[in-house]
């Protein structure tokens, strides 16, 4: 919920060293807390302490739910700094302000909604801030960073709010950087897309103008445990072959961004199936995780095949046939001590399980 002025000045000077549990239950031993503590501002800091709780954003900034949940993770926003370099930033978007953390040029910010353009003053430090409509051109020569919100449903890049279209139209001879929902359809756009994933799930689509791309189109930018990043100009001259000693599900950014290929190349693996987004080998690739494979079935004979094995906590992916996970765990109940998985999937035309050992990790090489 939004903050009022009054509130954020009020949070701006309070003590906020109460110790609060911050979770279900605790609500209301916290709410007691607050409120003896705080008052008529009790809401607020409840507010505050438990968007700053989320980890998203630097543990002193000013946020409420609403703007965490909507906001860009810092790994993503440093990443975009990064490409963008030094040049003038113009973020119509601004929000709270994560863009301008990591800004190594000239940032100004604006935003139609009051609140967070006051939160934005308090993260940055006094930075240039305007209210003003994303539509309503206020600068000149910078690039454009926005957010435009996603309607209900849209997966085409004009299904945003403001259209794209408008968007662009409205700060036409600018470079610009528009992020935008992970799914999107992204076969109209004339520029560079780059799909963004951390912690292993896909977090944004940014699409880029020209000037902000090199050679490539297409890339997928992966924050794990190291930054990795893979494009379109790398060879994809791989085939489709039987299964090797390791089943491994690409990062979610290279499925997205239509690089598996160019993935499994890369790393020296295989497609389990030419349309199929699962890639197979010998080993694991350094930083990724996988699974060895044990035994593949037919599905009719899955239950059969994976009781000896005495499977109890059972990881389920499935790509390619019409089966729902949950569905599926019910119908095998496992009930060993054995930590396993399974993979369902289509090699040709014919659906397959894979049964498989517990997801292995594989350390990137310092």
């Amino acid at each position: 919920m939004a903050f009022t002025r009054e509130e954020l000045a009020f949070l701006a000077t309070a003590d906020l060293s109460v110790e609060l549990g911050l979770t279900k239950k605790t609500l209301l031993d916290d709410a007691r807390l607050a409120r003896a503590a705080y008052g008529d501002h009790a809401r607020a800091v409840m507010e505050l302490l438990t968007a700053r709780a989320s980890g998203k954003v630097p543990r002193d900034w000013f946020v409420d739910t609403d703007s965490v949940q909507q906001a860009t993770p810092l790994p993503v926003a440093r990443e975009r700094s990064r490409r963008i370099g030094e040049r003038l930033v113009h973020d119509v978007t601004c929000s709270i302000g994560t863009e301008g953390l990591y800004a190594q040029g000239p940032w100004l910010g604006s935003d139609l909604d009051v609140g967070r353009l006051e939160m934005a003053r308090l993260n940055l430090g006094d930075p240039w801030l305007v209210r003003a409509d994303a539509l309503t051109p206020v600068s000149r020569g910078a690039v454009i960073v926005a957010d435009p919100a996603r309607r209900s449903g849209g997966r085409r890049i004009r299904d945003t709010i403001p259209p794209l279209p408008d968007l662009i139209d409205a700060w036409a001879g600018h470079e610009m950087a528009i992020k935008c929902a992970p799914g999107i359809d992204y076969s109209e756009w004339d520029g560079l897309v780059s799909v963004s994933s951390v912690g292993g799930g896909v977090k944004e689509t940014c699409l880029y103008t020209g000037g902000l791309a090199g050679r490539e189109r297409r890339e997928a930018v992966i924050h794990g445990t190291f930054l990795d990043r893979i494009t379109d100009l790398e060879p994809d001259d791989v085939g489709a072959g039987a299964p090797g000693r390791y089943l491994i599900d690409p990062d979610g950014a290279v499925v997205r961004a239509g690089l598996v290929r160019h993935f499994a190349r890369r790393e020296g693996l295989w497609m389990l199936d030419e349309r199929i987004a699962y890639v197979t080998g010998d080993s694991i690739p350094a930083g990724y995780s996988g699974f060895e494979i044990l035994e593949q079935v037919p599905l009719k004979r899955l239950r059969a095949a994976l009781k000896p094995y005495g499977p109890g906590s059972l990881e389920i992916l499935v790509r390619g046939v019409d089966v729902d996970p949950d569905q599926l765990r019910k119908k095998l109940a496992p009930k060993g001590s054995r930590p396993m998985a399974v993979v369902v999937t289509r090699i040709g035309s014919t659906g397959v399980a894979l049964i498989c050992a517990e997801r292995e990790h594989r350390e990137a090489v310092a």
